[in-house]
């Protein structure tokens, strides 16, 4: 099995995995957190945020993640994963790949602003630190169209999301 987040920058992706990893290393259940912006800083610099470059980065994460679960290691990717396209190709070139939308209020996310992105998007056009390609902001985001799970994080507690999420999996693995 692998698992593919989807979801904006704030919406919980990368604690959701990580706790739902701890839960099942006390199972004796493997799961790797293939974390989007980890990725980023080490093997996958060269990329920067445009459509092709954001579908290529899903690709290299996705190899990843069938090599983790070619050695029944429960891969997620935790990553914004914009667009339905690479959602269906990734789905269609593993096996057994199941869409996970961390969906979340953008008004929570502002307030969350975890990362300091939103405020950013928001500055002056001429602002030097403005952001122009904020995913969900001024950067397309495509909710998936039928994702095998959705979480609300602005509507659950983490412990909820995690149990909903380990559940999930305990279900279909």
């Amino acid at each position: 099995m692998i698992l593919q987040f989807c979801g904006l920058s704030g919406s919980g992706k990368s604690t959701l995995a990580l706790k739902t990893k701890a839960y099942f290393r006390k199972e004796g259940i493997f799961i790797e957190v293939i974390d989007g912006d980890d990725y980023r800083k080490h093997i996958c610099q060269d990329l920067g945020y445009t459509k092709t470059d954001r579908n290529i980065n899903i690709r290299r994460l996705a190899f990843l993640a069938g090599k983790f679960s070619s050695f029944n290691i429960i891969p997620i990717i935790c990553a914004i994963n914009p667009y339905e396209e690479i959602r269906k190709e990734v789905g269609q070139n593993y096996p057994d790949v199941k869409t996970i939308f961390i969906k979340c209020s953008m008004a929570e996310l502002i307030s969350r602003d975890t990362k300091g992105l939103y405020s950013r998007s928001r500055l002056q056009e001429n602002h030097p630190d403005k952001i122009r390609n904020l995913t969900g902001v001024n950067d397309p985001f495509e909710e998936p169209i039928l994702p095998d799970l959705t979480i609300e994080t602005d509507k659950e507690s983490i412990e909820e999301s995690v149990n909903k999420l380990t559940e999930y999996i305990k279900r279909n693995r």
